[in-house]
């Protein structure tokens, strides 16, 4: 059963987080000056796993993926990738060192077409285009068959998978994942997790945050819950979901199954 987290708890969650391909420590991060969203935040991703990041509105969850990303201010903490300190460094450099980032909303060019959208996510490396459109387009066949249509003119869930396929054309060991089902149709939202667990799959390791919770930790590999920046419970998806104090506190006041 998962439990609170304590700090024996803590010790033994940062001893499993060695040689992990994304970790971060004791993070402390805010939008304004003296106001703290996350306060003491750690998480950890090995190689291949699929981590899921629910919690209550508020609980600092898309300020988690920011910060790992370097849109928000770190105050205090640390972030590693494969080993190395990346705390605090510029999205388009935390891009090249192997972090894709989709954010929940405005995630498309959609004046730009499909490809164009995906040449932008390999602006740093355009001569690699053909050999990652290909890998891409394994995952999501329709950015391939419509390559040539305006992202504008697409449904959420098809931007969507632009927007997933734009963040992977960097060849990411790491995606990070914003609310992707949030405002898609019931059977939209069950294709964005398809998709998510086939790109993990295909070798990428994956942290998503997630307001539909129990379809978040029916894939996940391991699951955290934020509560007012802190990690109130960690385990993995099955124990989580049946837990009977995180369903008390937070299944049900989340998004249904």
């Amino acid at each position: 059963m998962a439990e609170s987290t304590t700090t024996a708890e803590r010790d033994v969650h940062l001893a499993a987080a060695e040689g992990a391909v994304l970790r971060a420590d004791n993070v402390v991060a805010g939008y304004l000056p003296g106001v703290n969203i996350l306060n003491g935040t750690d998480l950890y991703c090995q190689a291949g796993e699929l981590v899921g990041i629910i919690g209550p509105n508020g609980a600092g969850k898309s300020t988690l993926l920011k910060a790992l990303f370097g849109l928000v201010k770190i105050r205090s903490g640390s972030v590693q990738l494969n080993g190395k300190d990346v705390t605090n460094q510029r999205a388009d450099l935390l891009v090249c060192a192997g972090i894709g980032f989709v954010p929940q909303s405005n995630n498309v060019f959609p004046t730009l077409t499909i490809q164009e959208n995906l040449e932008m996510g390999l602006y740093q490396a355009p001569k690699r285009f053909t050999e990652r459109f290909d890998f891409v387009a394994s995952l999501f066949p329709t950015l391939r068959d419509r390559r040539s249509q305006r992202a504008g003119s697409l449904s959420g869930g098809e931007r969507q998978m632009v927007a997933m396929g734009r963040a992977l054309m960097m060849e990411p060991s790491v995606l990070l994942l914003d609310e992707p089902s949030a405002g898609l149709s019931p059977v939209m939202q069950d294709e964005v997790f398809v998709q998510t667990r086939k790109i993990n799959r295909a070798g990428v390791s994956v942290v998503m945050v997630e307001q539909n919770a129990r379809r978040c930790l029916q894939i996940c590999d391991r699951g955290y819950v934020l509560d007012q920046g802190r990690n109130a419970y960690t385990a993995s998806g099955r124990e989580l979901s049946n837990d009977p104090k995180v369903i008390e506190l937070y299944l049900g006041t989340l998004a249904k199954a």
